[in-house]
């Protein structure tokens, strides 16, 4: 179990590393290859009509007229060690991590990203827990009665929330229950204010987000469920005379479990990376909508920012996954 964990880890760092660099690779690789300048391309971390001692204060910050071996390594140095920056009369140092500093707003990325995190993360994992035991719970009555009243109803159900797009459903969830019937509060509470509070006013973008995943969670059961139940090792256990709950739970419901964990690692992963769609209809300043800012504003950093941790976060899920695999079936380890 050790070597296994050890194995997993390690192969996480070296894709850490990768995603680096691709992420590298998008911001200052591709735009050399499409023809622009470091004139230009520092110029897009300034803004509109900058000044030519601005772009060439910004391109020496950014190492945009090295080679680029070298601006990658400044880019990691970063990351791992802080980066320092020369704006004139007074030098500002990006603290590590540095995710970047932005020149137009004169503030850093890292700060801005931790100080939204509880939102996108309250967002996450209370909409996480909703269609997680949604989903499976449904999955799995409807594999049990297969073509029943039950099992029609809820997979049309399913389809149809999977099918109905997050600004539809946010803004229909806000319409009836925050303006109409005002059952849920429209302003973010943080949970260590008023957990109840909180919890009130995350609820609809909860069911809204979950409405969408626990559709592709239940059909995701359903089918493996189905598939599970009628092998050799579940007629085995019923001979054994184990009760029905134990057989479902114990071993029909583990051995589904596994394209349910990945699926979830990456979805959570995803979502901690920012829920844009849905932070921007329910006006929640997480860093999803941070990414809006810096796209709308044209503030390249903070776009960087987000992407690396977007990323960082899909790396680390995957890497909890290959560990509750090892928990789900022990056959894992062996591999």
């Amino acid at each position: 179990m050790i070597s296994y964990i050890l194995r997993r880890t390690f192969a996480a760092v070296i894709l850490l590393l990768v995603v680096s660099a691709v992420t590298f690779a998008i911001f200052f690789l591709l735009p050399r290859l499409a023809g622009q300048t470091a004139d230009q391309l520092a110029q897009q971390y300034i803004g509109k009509s900058p000044s030519k001692a601005d772009i060439i204060a910004v391109k020496q910050n950014l190492g945009l007229d090295q080679p680029l071996y070298v601006q990658y390594w400044h880019f990691i140095k970063g990351i791992v060690a802080g980066a320092t920056y020369d704006l004139g009369p007074t030098a500002v140092h990006c603290d590590a991590p540095c995710f970047g500093y932005s020149f137009k707003t004169h503030e850093q990325v890292w700060p801005q990203l931790t100080s939204r995190m509880p939102v996108t993360l309250s967002l996450a994992s209370g909409a996480a827990v909703l269609w997680l035991l949604s989903g499976v719970t449904v999955g799995v009555i409807s594999a049990l009665k297969p073509r029943s009243i039950f099992d029609r109803t809820f997979m049309g159900v399913a389809l149809a929330g999977v099918s109905l797009p997050m600004f539809f459903t946010g803004n229909l969830a806000i319409l009836l229950f925050v303006f109409k019937w005002p059952i849920f509060g429209r302003t973010y509470i943080p949970l260590t204010e008023n957990p109840a509070q909180w919890a009130n006013t995350l609820f609809p973008a909860w069911c809204s987000l979950a409405l969408l995943y626990s559709a592709i969670y239940a059909r995701l059961t359903r089918s493996g469920m189905l598939e599970t139940m009628n092998e050799d090792f579940i007629r085995t256990a019923r001979a054994k005379g184990l009760g029905e709950s134990k057989v479902v739970v114990r071993h029909g419901l583990r051995a589904a479990l596994t394209p349910i964990i990945t699926v979830f690692g990456m979805d959570i992963g995803l979502l901690l990376g920012g829920a844009v769609i849905t932070e921007t209809v329910f006006s929640l300043e997480g860093v999803g909508a941070y990414a809006v800012q810096g796209i709308t504003d044209n503030d390249l950093p903070k776009i960087l920012g987000v992407t690396l941790l977007a990323a960082s976060f899909v790396v680390i899920a995957n890497l909890l996954v290959d560990l509750l695999y090892a928990a789900a079936d022990p056959r894992v380890r062996l591999s």
